[in-house]
């Protein structure tokens, strides 16, 4: 059984590392699509897929999770949208470079609902960290580890 390439699905509302994911996959010749509820800049290149959606709260969230399938690739920093994808099968990575797996996510959504209950009681300010140099090499480091793993599986399975 032959298996197509992964593709690259990003959450890109508010992402920090587009042109990152960009630089990766075209380097091994994987199809991206940056998922927004607007504001992206058009590409000419026909690897790079823009898809705008309404304006809701989950429709960028909702797509991907609707698209994504095993072995693919998510870039999110949503916690609930990295749940539904890691359950999927895909690989799914934060873009400070932090994997979520299936032995990592339950702790994530568990930190996600902690924080968010710290948040509605007023016992945090809920300032997030600002993003570093750091946090990009460790993308960019986790995102070509990703890319090797996914397409070592579509190799495998020509095999």
């Amino acid at each position: 059984m032959e298996r197509s390439p992964p593709a690259i699905y990003v959450d890109a509302d508010a992402c920090p590392v587009k042109d990152e994911v960009v630089r990766v996959a075209e380097r091994h010749g994987l199809v991206v699509t940056f998922v927004s509820n607007g504001g992206l800049r058009p590409s000419r290149d026909p690897m790079i897929r823009n898809v705008v959606v309404p304006k809701s709260a989950d429709a960028a969230d909702d797509w991907i999770a609707e698209q994504a399938k095993a072995n693919d690739i998510v870039i999110t920093a949503d916690i609930p949208l990295a749940a539904r994808t890691v359950a999927l099968g895909a690989h799914v990575i934060g873009p400070t470079g932090k994997p979520f797996t299936p032995e990592t996510i339950g702790m994530a959504v568990a930190m996600r609902d902690l924080k968010q209950h710290l948040r509605e009681t007023g016992e945090s300010k809920g300032y997030n960290a600002s993003f570093s140099p750091r946090d990009r090499s460790a993308f960019l480091s986790a995102l070509d580890q990703a890319v090797r793993r996914a397409l070592r599986v579509v190799d495998s399975a020509g095999t």
